[in-house]
């Protein structure tokens, strides 16, 4: 291994130094104001706030939706936006260190020509930008495309759907923080550390997208694209009290996007979006599909979006959610445990609110017993651990960076799977989805096939050590839909003393349970439809949603859009 010119600590440094100084002086905090955010616990809402005018909060307060057709109706100016979200992510990065890349002055420019082209015409750091750094969390990939510097390759390479979104019109002007390796469940890496949860500065934002879940969370962005292949933007919505979807693979192009282990192509990651409302999730879904997508890329199923899905869907329950006469109500099953870890209070007491929304609505909920996700969990490890952690150590030698302490047991170098070894594992998930399948196709007992299922993406709040409900999913390769429940309350989640864990790991992570430390934590939970139904996940989400905001029955922001 060649022995890099200059320190992996002096590289991480500079770039932090970089990133801070592209932030206009009128827009950064001076110490004192840095200080209070380090003693604030919840940085969101009425303390960001502070920080930004009136018609800043007003806008950014908005959803994609809501902007989008303002914008179209000439009664703001995308210049206006751009600013405002350039501001809020400019102090949400100084108070929560959530951003890679800042690139304000090229998003402005972008903002002058759309609405230059409106008034003439009418109407994770995981994507490569054109002329921005995509450093994926290594420090030995500052400054180059996939560490190397090579000036034809160096930051001339873009993502295909970078490409079609600025067709679309969008604005691009950040890239936030995402572990090291992607594959982990929390956002940390040794360029900038570590990004917290902005509810609950005790508490993690999740990952791997989370640096976009936590600049949601400050409204420093209402719609962000971010990837997924054990959970990274289904984690980070739960967490952080937004939305997110989460396609079938090759749904969406995945071409020229920055990956960990690319070559392993059984159990693909995804392309998805975080978003604010259900309604932003949708719009960004409809209009990359508009682009067709698989005209570029050979690796996308030509679909596209299919409006009778999502209005048939619609079509079964009123404004408030609740189902209509002559229409079949949703019929959902819901996993109150995956009986490897039971779900914390908050995340038990979300099920329950969701469940009752929906029966007083009129719709149909049973309980669902699959077959064991353990065994999914299993093979999906080993798919991701089938290199021997080779990939991530080749771009941790471009620097002679270490490891972050929580992935050095994970990603110790060992022999990789050999070909036979790998063949078993890709019969054995091909089973798995087939028991699954059959058992999902096993209930209609009256008839009515469920729609989709309601369960935890995590067992917790937040992150701890412990395990998750979404590794499954990708396995299965679902469609998903996370939306914001509740949060977590220190007086109604108290301990329950007479809880009987499941196992050692189920014990361990019960015990973890602070009321007063998840106080305030978010709860997110995933709605799940079979593949390639994102168009039906999307308007059940949408029903669900409304069904809470007319009962009540939520703190969260639940905007349908």
């Amino acid at each position: 291994m060649s022995v890099p010119a200059e320190s992996w600590e002096a590289r991480a440094a500079g770039k932090r130094a970089r990133t801070l100084a592209k932030i206009p002086r009128a827009w950064r905090l001076d110490p004192a104001q840095l200080n209070s955010a380090k003693r604030q616990r919840n940085l969101t809402g009425a303390f960001i706030n502070r920080f930004l005018q009136p018609r800043e909060i007003e806008i950014v307060s908005q959803d994609s939706v809501e902007l989008t057709r303002a914008i179209s109706n000439a009664e703001i100016s995308a210049v206006e936006v751009t600013t405002a979200f350039c501001k809020t992510a400019a102090v949400a990065h100084q108070i929560n260190n959530c951003l890679h890349e800042i690139f304000f002055d090229q998003a402005l420019e972008r903002a002058k020509e759309l609405d230059t082209y409106l008034t003439e015409n009418g109407n994770t750091d995981q994507f490569h930008v054109k002329g921005v750094d995509t450093a994926m969390g290594y420090v030995g990939w500052i400054g180059s495309n996939l560490g190397t510097k090579d000036p034809s390759q160096a930051h001339q390479v873009e993502s295909q759907i970078t490409t079609e979104l600025l067709s679309l019109g969008a604005v691009l002007y950040c890239k936030t923080s995402l572990p090291q390796t992607l594959l982990f469940g929390e956002t940390k890496n040794n360029i900038i550390g570590q990004t917290l949860n902005p509810h609950n500065q005790n508490l993690s934002c999740g990952g791997s997208s989370g640096g976009e879940g936590a600049l949601q969370a400050l409204r420093g962005s209402t719609l962000g694209v971010g990837t997924d292949i054990g959970g990274s933007v289904r984690i980070p919505a739960a967490f952080n009290s937004i939305f997110s979807l989460k396609p079938t693979p090759e749904r969406l192009s995945y071409r020229e996007v920055a990956n960990t282990n690319p070559g392993q192509n059984t159990y693909r990651s995804t392309a998805g979006f975080l978003s604010t409302s259900v309604g932003g999730l949708e719009l960004a879904l409809r209009s990359t599909l508009s682009a067709k997508p698989w005209i570029r890329d050979p690796a996308v199923v030509p679909i596209p979006f299919y409006e009778d899905e999502i209005f048939l869907v619609r079509e079964r329950a009123d404004a408030d959610g609740g189902a209509r006469e002559l229409h079949l109500p949703l019929k959902l099953g819901v996993l109150w445990t995956d009986k490897m870890v039971g779900p914390h209070l908050p995340v038990l007491r979300g099920l329950r609110t969701v469940v009752s929304a929906l029966r007083d609505a009129g719709h149909k909920v049973v309980d669902w017993e699959p077959p064991l996700h353990a065994t999914a969990e299993r093979i999906h490890a080993s798919f991701l651990e089938a290199d021997g952690a080779h990939d991530v150590h080749s771009h941790l030698d471009l620097s002679g960076e270490p490891l972050i302490s929580d992935l050095q047991e994970a990603f110790q170098l060992r022999p990789p799977l050999d070909l036979l070894e790998t063949q078993d594992l890709t019969l054995r998930g091909l089973e798995y989805e087939a028991a699954y399948s059959d058992y999902w196709n096993s209930s209609p007992d009256d008839g009515q096939i469920v729609d989709a299922v309601i369960m935890p993406v995590a067992p917790h709040a937040a992150v701890i050590p412990g395990k998750y409900y979404h590794t499954v999913i990708n396995l299965l390769n679902y469609s998903v839909v996370v939306i914001p429940v509740t949060k977590a309350n220190k007086d109604t989640d108290v301990v329950d003393p007479s809880y009987q864990p499941l196992n050692d790991l189920d014990k361990k992570n019960w015990e973890a349970y602070d009321p007063e430390a998840y106080d305030g934590a978010p709860v997110g939970l995933q709605l799940v439809a079979r593949k390639f139904e994102e168009e039906k996940i999307l308007g059940i989400a949408q029903i669900v949603t409304a069904t809470l905001k007319a009962q009540g029955m939520t703190n969260c922001n639940t905007s349908v859009g």
